[in-house]
């Protein structure tokens, strides 16, 4: 009827570069192998939805955040010599180190040891986790971090919610320690009974090969979020690799400095009859350093645990 008149919105003259964001899911909630492969086939197929360094082999970063496959870390935790009875009470830290310096990293492990002890979380021990540097880009092998896991354990018949609880008090004064002995090149992609992210500053087909573990069958999980990273408020590093802990996210967040201040403003009011004193450990809720989805993700979480529904937060 009216023929010169656009149909939609849509106009292909502002299409821009964005990072490529996904998810696969299994409905029924069964974890398997096969959920965590087709979500690194999709990621594979989003490698045009990111950027390279001059090397022509560093990506702005990749990654993939699933459950817990807790059938493979409770084979790792056996050969420290522990044994995990229930899935649930399983834990684990994805940590990057600085590189290079067995003293840091050694002080390192202690913050992180002495910190999951405060709050009653058994320790089972270190792991080194497997990678293959050799896939690497130039800038992303100079800059590469010591990459390890920390097997933690719930105690006291906690419940889920009371154990992840436990786990983010405990990494927020990991940092909050870490910040104070002025240690550079120290982060935590996750800390938690619930998920796990792999992630690094790779293009999309790096991830699997760099990190051998998204291979084993016994990799398995209900869910897989992936990301491929097209860097643009930020310059890109392995910290800064989606997803994060809670969100992988795509686009820009421009009022990303009045969101920093205001939550910044608002901390001076907190309280909260679940953390009761505590609280000061939230402080800040932005971490340092960050990406606007990095910001994001940190006052999703604090929210999710703090007794809101994943919706509201």
């Amino acid at each position: 009827m009216y023929p010169n008149v656009p149909k939609s919105l849509y106009d292909s003259n502002f299409e821009h570069d964005a990072c490529g964001v996904g998810f696969v899911a299994n409905t029924n909630g069964k974890r398997e192998y096969r959920i965590v492969d087709y979500a690194v086939q999709a990621l594979l197929n989003l490698a045009h939805r990111g950027a390279l360094d001059a090397d022509a082999k560093t990506g702005d970063g990749a990654g993939i955040l699933t459950q817990l496959p807790t059938a493979l870390f409770k084979r790792e935790v056996e050969k420290l010599g522990g044994k995990v009875l229930k899935d649930s009470d399983l834990a684990v830290g994805f940590i990057f180190l600085p590189r290079g310096n067995k003293y840091v990293i050694g002080a390192s492990q202690r913050i992180v040891d002495e910190a999951v002890a405060e709050f009653g979380i058994y320790n089972f021990g270190w792991r080194v986790v497997p990678t293959n540097p050799k896939v690497l880009g130039d800038k992303a092998r100079d800059t590469m971090p010591e990459i390890q896991q920390v097997f933690l354990g719930r105690t006291n018949g906690w419940s889920d919610l009371e154990f992840e609880r436990r786990l983010f008090l405990a990494r927020k004064l990991v940092e909050k320690r870490v910040a104070a002995e002025k240690i550079e090149g120290f982060y935590i992609p996750s800390f938690s009974s619930r998920t796990i992210v792999y992630k690094g500053l790779f293009n999309a087909p790096q991830l699997p090969k760099f990190y051998p573990d998204l291979k084993d069958p016994l990799f398995t999980s209900a869910l897989a979020v992936f990301h491929q990273r097209y860097s643009t408020n930020t310059f890109p590093n392995w910290q800064l690799a989606h997803p994060f802990r809670m969100l992988a996210h795509n686009g820009e967040i421009n009022t990303l400095l009045g969101n920093k201040n205001w939550t910044r403003a608002r901390e001076r009011e907190l309280h909260s009859p679940l953390w009761k004193d505590q609280i000061e450990l939230l402080k800040p809720i932005i971490q340092p350093g960050g990406s606007d989805s990095a910001a994001l993700d940190n006052a999703l979480e604090t929210l999710e645990l703090s007794g809101r529904d994943i919706y509201t937060a």
